[in-house]
C-alpha cells in the first residue's frame, strides 16, 4: 500500500442544534442502557428485502492478511506507527528504537478521537488539530528484542496533527500544531483531589508529569481536548511506567484537558469528576450552558456516569466544580441519575481518588457489560453507547438515550436498544426490524462510535486479535427509516486488527479510521506478526495506520 502523500482529513461531526458554535469535533455523546433493559426488537433471522439509506451493499469481511474495502469506494493511508508527528522528530527504525525517538513519533496503537477547527486565516484554507490517542502498547509485537519501560509509555499518548484542505484534506508533516502527548509531559493537577491525587510524590505545587494509557476521548463544544485515562495499574503491569518511591498511581486515571489549538498549553488533570478505569468520554452543554460530560468505565460491570458543572462550560476551570451522578435504569427503560455523595454534598477526595469509587459510589447505578464507546447525534437529543459484551451476551450491543426535555443536564431519560450484536443465526443477535441482508458480515464486539450528520451511526469493533471466520470492520448502521439498526460493512481490517473510531468531513465526502495493531493475534511476535500490512515488507513489521475512506465517484460517504 503506497503512503498518501501526508494529506486527507478533516473535522468529524458538526455541532448538535442550539449549541455554542466554538472550536468542535466529532460530536460524541454518551448513550446509557442496561443489561435489565428489554431489547424489543425483531426476531434474529436474514432480511428478504430491505430499503437502506446508504448506498452500501451486503458485504462478507473474509479473515486475511489484507484489509478489504466496500465496492466503489477506496481507502488511503495518512500515518503509521512511527511516523514523525514532532517537526524534529526522527526517522523511524524499528529494529533501533529509542524513547526520545518515540515520544515524537506515531504510536504503536490509535484510536480517532476528534478534530478540533482552527479560526479561518488569512489564505482562506481551512484547518484544523486531528486528536488521536495511543492507547496500548503490546511489548511482543513493538519489539524486536525486548523494550525498556521508558520505550513502551513513550509509544503510548496522544498524536495532535495539523490538517488542513488544500483542494483535498491532508495531514501536514511538521506542522506547527503537532504535538505528542506521553509518559514524560509534564501536567498540572486541579480540582478538589488534586493533593490527594498527587500522592505526596511528584505532585510538588500542584505540577506532575505524564499522560498513561488514554483509552478515549473528546474535543469539547468550548473548544477544548478531553483525554480519558484507563487503568494506570493495567498499563504499569505492561509498560513499567511508574517509579516506585517517586510517583504514584493515583497521578493516572483521570481526566485530562488542554487547548489543542495551542502547543505550548500544559495539560490539566481534573480530579472533580473523579479517577477511573475509562472506556470513552463525551461531552456537551446543557441547556443553560453549563458544560456536561459523559463517562464509562470499561470493565466487565462498568457504570455510566455524568459530570454536569455548577458553571458555565466557557469558565477556564469549569471542570473542577460541579455535580457527579451515576446511571440508573429499570426494567422499563426509564433512566434516573443517582447522586454520587451524601446529603447533598459532593464526594469526599479519597473516594474522587479510588479507582472506579466513583462509579461504585451509587449502589443502584446500572451495571453494563465492558462498555466502551460513545457518541451524541448532532441532529437530535439521542447518545450512543456500545458495550462489547459479558457472558450474557458475548457479541455485545448498541442502546441509545433520550434525555427528557432534551436537555442533557435533565433528572430523567429514557433508554432502549438499537440492536443486539453477532451471528444472525442466534437467538441472542437482533437487528432493526427486518433482520441483517443474506450475505453480509455480522457485528461482534463494537468498540467505538460515532454519529454523522446524515442520522447514521458508524461502529468499529474489536475481538482483542482473536482470529474468527471474519476480520474486524467499520460498519454503517441507519439510526432512522426502515433500515434502522442493520450494521453494513464498508471496511474490514487486516488479521489482528481492529478498527478505532470514525471521523467525517464536514461535506460527509471523507471518512476516518485507525486500523490498529495489525497481525496482533494470539502467538504472534515482532518476528512472526500474523500479517506484515501494510507494507508486506520482510523484516518490516506491521504498523497502526490511520487511513481515509472515500467513494471513487465522489459525493457524502455512505450516499
Amino acid at each position: 500500500m503506497a503512503r498518501c502523500h501526508r494529506f486527507r482529513y478533516t473535522n468529524p461531526l458538526p455541532l448538535r442544534k442550539n449549541e455554542a458554535p466554538p472550536v468542535t469535533s466529532r460530536r460524541q455523546l454518551l448513550a446509557a442502557t442496561a443489561t435489565a433493559i428489554p431489547l424489543g426488537l425483531a426476531a434474529p433471522g436474514l432480511a428478504q428485502a430491505q430499503v437502506f439509506r446508504s448506498d452500501l451493499a451486503p458485504m462478507a469481511l473474509p479473515m486475511k492478511q489484507d484489509d478489504t474495502i466496500a465496492q466503489g469506494y477506496r481507502r488511503d493511508p495518512l500515518v503509521r506507527w512511527g511516523d514523525r508527528v514532532a517537526f524534529d522528530a526522527p526517522g523511524w527504525n524499528p529494529q533501533g528504537q529509542d524513547p526520545e525517538a518515540a515520544a515524537g513519533q506515531f504510536g504503536w496503537d490509535a484510536k480517532v478521537i476528534g478534530m478540533a477547527q482552527a479560526p479561518t486565516a488569512a489564505d482562506g484554507v481551512p484547518r484544523g488539530v486531528l486528536a488521536v490517542i495511543h492507547p496500548t502498547v503490546d511489548p511482543a509485537m513493538a519489539f524486536p528484542r525486548g523494550g525498556s519501560a521508558a520505550m513502551a509509555s513513550a509509544m503510548q499518548g496522544a498524536s495532535l496533527l495539523n490538517i488542513e484542505k488544500r483542494g483535498r484534506w491532508g495531514v501536514v508533516d511538521g506542522g506547527y500544531q503537532n504535538r505528542r502527548l506521553h509518559r514524560g509531559t509534564p501536567v498540572r493537577i486541579s480540582g478538589p483531589a488534586a493533593e490527594a491525587a498527587a500522592g505526596g510524590a511528584g505532585g510538588a505545587n500542584g505540577f506532575s508529569r505524564g499522560i498513561l494509557a488514554p483509552q478515549g476521548g473528546t474535543v469539547t463544544p468550548w473548544g477544548t481536548l478531553l483525554l480519558a485515562e484507563g487503568n494506570p495499574a493495567a498499563a504499569v503491569a505492561t509498560l513499567g511506567a511508574i517509579t516506585p518511591g517517586s510517583e504514584s498511581l493515583t497521578q493516572f486515571g483521570w481526566l485530562v484537558e488542554l487547548d489543542p489549538l495551542d502547543p505550548r498549553s500544559v495539560p490539566v488533570k481534573r480530579t472533580a469528576p473523579g479517577r477511573m478505569n475509562h472506556g470513552d468520554v463525551v461531552a456537551t452543554l446543557s441547556r443553560d450552558g453549563r458544560a456536561v460530560i459523559y463517562r464509562v468505565n470499561r470493565d466487565a460491570d462498568g457504570h455510566l456516569v455524568r459530570f454536569v458543572s455548577a458553571g458555565p462550560a466557557t469558565d477556564a476551570d469549569a471542570l473542577d466544580n460541579g455535580t457527579l451522578s451515576v446511571a440508573v435504569v429499570d426494567a422499563q427503560g426509564r433512566l434516573s441519575w443517582a447522586p454520587v455523595g451524601s446529603a447533598g454534598s459532593p464526594p469526599a477526595a479519597q473516594q474522587l481518588v479510588e479507582m472506579n469509587g466513583v462509579a461504585k459510589a451509587a449502589t443502584p447505578g446500572t451495571v453494563f457489560p465492558m462498555p466502551s464507546g460513545l457518541a451524541l447525534d448532532p441532529r437530535k437529543p439521542r447518545l450512543l453507547m456500545v458495550c462489547r459484551g459479558g457472558a450474557r451476551r458475548p457479541a455485545g450491543f448498541v442502546l441509545e438515550v433520550t434525555p427528557d426535555g432534551g436537555d442533557d443536564a435533565a433528572a430523567t431519560g429514557t433508554v432502549s436498544t438499537l440492536f443486539a450484536a453477532g451471528d444472525p443465526q442466534t437467538v441472542s443477535a437482533q437487528y432493526g426490524r427486518g433482520g441483517l441482508p443474506a450475505g453480509s458480515a455480522w457485528l461482534e464486539n463494537p468498540e467505538t462510535v460515532a454519529i454523522d450528520t446524515r442520522g447514521r451511526a458508524w461502529i468499529g469493533t474489536d475481538r482483542g486479535g482473536a482470529p474468527g471466520t471474519q476480520a474486524n470492520g467499520l460498519f454503517v448502521v441507519d439510526l432512522e427509516g426502515p433500515g434502522r439498526g442493520v450494521p453494513l460493512p464498508i471496511y474490514g481490517a487486516p488479521r489482528g486488527a481492529s478498527v478505532g473510531g470514525a471521523a467525517l468531513t464536514p461535506d460527509g465526502e471523507v471518512v476516518f479510521t485507525a486500523v490498529r495493531h495489525p497481525g496482533a493475534e494470539p502467538g504472534a511476535s515482532f518476528a512472526r506478526p500474523g500479517t506484515r500490512w501494510p507494507a508486506f515488507e520482510a523484516g518490516v513489521p506491521p504498523r497502526t495506520t490511520l487511513i481515509g475512506i472515500e467513494r471513487l465517484a465522489g459525493g457524502p460517504v455512505g450516499g
